[in-house]
């Protein structure tokens, strides 16, 4: 797309836009008085006018029918989230057999990793991405702590070169490479929550098994943001939260995949719960734990109906859209909100964008470097009235996310943005 930097184009954009409509179907917080420029759905997407609907249409089946809900609705409890499954499927790329929705993300990242790492004689390692999100690097600690091992040695943190602010593909995959012997697990977010930087991740898995690792991805970032063909990368499990650009609510459910291959492995380790136990025999209440085929196969606890009833409202909203649609409109935001900032032409030692300038190496977010006074531009940016987010301690996360933002709002970021910047120099 060839980009110009007026409101004439800005709008004739949004006339073209097949979703333009959508930010209709969301509410939009206030700030000043006055709908805000919500920039902000890689922290928590906005919510869903139909959200309400479907909470409140479960809350009146609590009332009416108490403990028979599980039963006796026309949505009942007992299989609620398999509403879910086939939606969910899209979204990451799977096959339904390989998705189920449950729990909350790290509490799924600790159930792979119970399956899926299992360091055994030299094979101990683990690849990470250096300064991953503090839950995964935690998660990865005390895993590795748990098989007796020592953090320092047995995670592996990949670092961009000096002078760079991102991974290159080929280190990555070198890295691999080096310790393919003492290599258990290759395990990294599918986007990177700082910079925005969206990995290989069918490079990723193909080296990873190679090198006779497991691979798994934190798609936190990822899901509902970029294309995800997960079954046919052949990633052995993925986790993610809802909460972010998939617009399902504060805190909201998480999802979980494991591929095809492992489905039907009633030998692989897991901590097992009474609703992964085949649900022919659920009920009978004996001793002896038989895993459903595939990813339903690692629930622990029944649905959470809440949660799961917000989250059913969000995904009909990107099974409407479709995801190659969606990623479409994403690439042209981010391309428009690239191109706006060069046009402001602040020096690299003021304002620098540290996400990758490929599009296809990026998701929705661009992270703003500030090198003088991050926080006072993010508390200006807050009071012209446009919501980003800061992350200590110098990078500001801008991300029009293509359900609910346009490229008129892009437009006016960039003068606020332009503005702000003349304000502290």
């Amino acid at each position: 797309m060839n980009y110009s930097n007026t409101l004439a184009f800005a709008k004739e954009q949004d006339q073209k836009d097949p979703f333009r409509h959508f930010k209709d179907r969301f509410y939009a917080p206030q700030l000043n008085k006055q709908d805000a420029i919500y920039f902000c759905g890689n922290s928590l997407g906005l919510q869903p006018k139909s959200a309400q609907a479907y909470l409140d249409h479960e809350m009146q089946n609590w009332a009416d029918f108490a403990v028979e809900g599980h039963f006796k609705t026309d949505t009942p409890w007992l299989h609620y989230h398999e509403l879910l499954t086939e939606a969910t499927a899209r979204v990451v790329g799977a096959k339904p057999l390989e998705v189920v929705v449950m729990n909350s993300l790290t509490v799924n990242l600790h159930l792979m990793l119970v399956s899926f790492y299992r360091p055994q004689g030299r094979r101990f390692k683990i690849i990470t991405e250096g300064a991953a999100f503090p839950s995964d690097q935690y998660a990865l600690e005390s895993q590795a702590r748990f098989h007796g091992y020592n953090p320092e040695e047995a995670v592996v943190e990949l670092f961009p070169r000096p002078g760079e602010h991102t991974l290159r593909t080929e280190d990555i995959l070198a890295s691999i490479a080096e310790h393919s012997e003492e290599l258990a697990l290759v395990m990294m977010g599918g986007i990177n929550y700082y910079t925005g930087q969206l990995f290989d991740m069918e490079a990723i898995t193909k080296a990873g098994h190679a090198a006779g690792a497991m691979v798994g991805f934190d798609l936190a970032h990822a899901a509902g943001n970029v294309l995800l063909h997960l079954h046919d990368w052949h990633v052995d499990f993925g986790v993610w939260c809802t909460y972010k650009y998939m617009n399902s609510g504060p805190g909201g459910t998480s999802g979980v995949f494991v591929h095809e291959r492992h489905a039907r492995n009633a030998a692989l380790p897991r901590f097992a719960g009474w609703w992964g136990h085949d649900a022919e025999e659920r009920f009978q209440m004996k001793k002896g734990f038989k895993p459903m085929p595939g990813a339903a196969g690692w629930q622990l606890s029944n649905a959470q109906i809440l949660p799961m009833a917000v989250h059913r409202a969000a995904l009909e909203l990107f099974d409407e859209a479709g995801m190659n649609n969606l990623r479409k409109k994403s690439e042209q935001l981010t391309g428009f909100l690239a191109f706006l900032i060069d046009e402001i032409g602040a020096d690299k030692s003021r304002l620098e964008v540290i996400t990758p300038r490929d599009p296809q190496a990026r998701g929705c977010q661009l992270s703003l470097l500030v090198r003088q006074d991050a926080r006072l531009l993010f508390d200006l940016l807050m009071q012209a009235g446009i919501i980003v987010d800061f992350r200590e301690p110098d990078v500001i996360r801008v991300a029009p996310t293509p359900l609910y933002n346009s490229f008129e709002e892009v437009y006016r970021f960039a003068e606020v943005l332009r503005f702000c910047l003349s304000r502290k120099s």
